[in-house]
């Protein structure tokens, strides 16, 4: 038997090898928008400088392309009917294992800076630690893209504070700072940045950088409409505005993970919990739920050089939202409890010529305002092919390698019958693994007993926080 003082020393030597990781949280930003990706307006250095040590998903898809669902998706491992997490503004319980619990019972701090978006209780409301889902270091409001007026509170205090200046820029700071006190520390911590920016309000960019995009000189995708254009060009000039000083935000935190000797022994996600629209296929600038690549697609890079160097590379391979906690848990050594859903993926970073066809669900359960046809949909995204349902029928499908702006709708094409009917036939056996019967949207209200709120106004239509259907994924299950 060792000694209590081995144990002690062995205990104390796991804790210093475990990686750090910080989960690097854009909002709205979508997959194409950014230089490493071939965007001709992005100006994105140090994201590009990170995309070239790191490895690149360069088919990661949201499973819900709207801020709430994609976020219970990430923190829980599960999908939106798994947890009922399918509209904006619902209350995530307490209850659900989430992913700052896991790592904190794996021994690690944990930190949340930024938007939440997951208490349902009101946009602007105090948040108390037990309904933080096992984040420690706390400066978060519910949400808000008041960026340059931008309010949080700090920890246990019910003082409501007020970021200094943009947003971005003042949560970068106390990231930082975060970063330099943990790294004496032997704990390995997990730290959230969850940045507003880019969604909209596109015009409170920083002026400064909004300069740098004069509306003539930006190149919208091929299929923008013309007379979507004007529209979209002017929303885009704000966009890229927030994306390069976003941009100038990942230079300074990685540059902080340098000075402290932390970065060989941190992994680092930079991604996204949906895309924006923009004038493509004719949709409203500003709008997402689509099922479309602009929406549904996002950034996604993950580095650990301690493990696999500094050599970039991509994987073709899609990556769903349920996938990033278990691989996550995967990559720094912590076990994958049962109620999570989405798969490892680790086999695919170490091995990126692994067969590259795995699809990725994509669903929208109940569209919200915003999106006028308020088309329900279940689809897939595979490294190549687009195939979405609606309840009637098929509705779109694309060649994306042939189409890469999908501008050919190939459903019921001769010369793609096999194809679509091996998509729905996969599509198919997805939803029956979820147990999935896509239903009319109105019965999801009725089956997790959400009921419309006449107290709160619009910004939280639904209340779900008094009562809740309980779920496979609750801790005291």
């Amino acid at each position: 038997m060792l000694s209590m003082c081995t144990q002690n020393s062995n205990q104390a030597s796991e804790k210093s090898t475990k990686p750090n990781i910080i989960y690097i949280l854009a909002d709205q930003l979508r997959a194409q928008a950014v230089g490493y990706s071939g965007d001709p307006n992005a100006d994105t250095p140090n994201l590009d400088r990170l995309a070239a040590s790191a490895i690149n998903f360069k088919n990661a898809v949201a499973v819900s392309p709207v801020c709430t669902p994609y976020r219970a998706a990430l923190m829980t491992g599960r999908f939106p009917l798994s947890t009922g997490m399918f509209m904006n503004d619902l209350y995530l319980p307490s209850e659900e294992l989430c992913m700052a619990e896991i790592f904190k019972e794996a021994g690690y701090k944990t930190g949340y800076i930024g938007k939440w978006h997951l208490d349902g209780h009101g946009r602007e409301s105090f948040i108390p630690k037990n309904r933080r889902q096992g984040f420690e270091y706390w400066k978060a409001l519910e949400c808000t893209h008041d960026y340059n007026n931008s309010f949080y509170y700090a920890n246990e205090d019910t003082t409501k504070l007020k970021w200094e200046g943009y947003d971005a820029y003042a949560q970068t700071k106390d990231a930082q700072d975060y970063i330099r006190t943990t790294s004496t520390d032997e704990q390995p911590f997990l730290l959230m940045i969850s940045y507003g920016i880019p969604h909209f309000p596109h015009h409170t960019a920083p002026a400064e950088l909004k300069e740098k995009y004069p509306l003539d000189s930006i190149k919208l995708r091929p299929n923008v409409p013309e007379w979507r254009q004007d529209e979209a060009r002017k929303e885009a000039q704000g966009y890229y505005a927030h994306i390069l000083a976003l941009d100038l935000c990942i230079g300074n935190l990685m540059k902080t993970l340098e000075e402290t000797g932390q970065a060989e022994n941190t992994i680092v996600v930079f991604t996204a919990d949906h895309g924006e629209m923009l004038g493509s296929q004719g949709e409203p600038s500003k709008e997402k739920q689509r099922p479309w690549d602009e929406s549904i697609r996002v950034p996604f890079l993950i580095s650990y050089p301690a493990i696999y160097g500094k050599e970039g590379y991509e994987v073709n391979a899609p990556i769903n939202t349920p996938d990033i906690l278990p691989t996550l848990l995967s990559m720094s050594g912590v076990a994958i409890p049962k109620s999570i859903e989405g798969e490892d993926l680790t086999d695919f970073i170490s091995n990126n010529n692994m067969e590259d066809d795995r699809a990725a669900l994509i669903m929208s359960v109940y569209p919200f305002a915003g999106y006028h046809e308020g088309i329900p949909y279940r689809g897939i995204r595979t490294a190549r092919y687009t195939y979405v349902r609606n309840q009637d029928q098929p509705w779109l499908m694309y060649d994306n390698l042939k189409d890469p702006y999908q501008m050919e709708n190939l459903v019921n094409n001769l010369n793609y019958r096999d194809i679509q009917s091996k998509l729905d036939e996969t599509l198919q056996a997805k939803l029956k693994e979820r147990g999935d019967m896509f239903l009319p949207k109105e019965q999801y209200l009725s089956i997790w007993g959400y009921e419309v709120n006449t107290e709160r106004g619009h910004e939280i239509p639904y209340k779900n926080y008094e009562t809740k259907v309980q779920s496979p994924g609750f801790k005291n299950n």
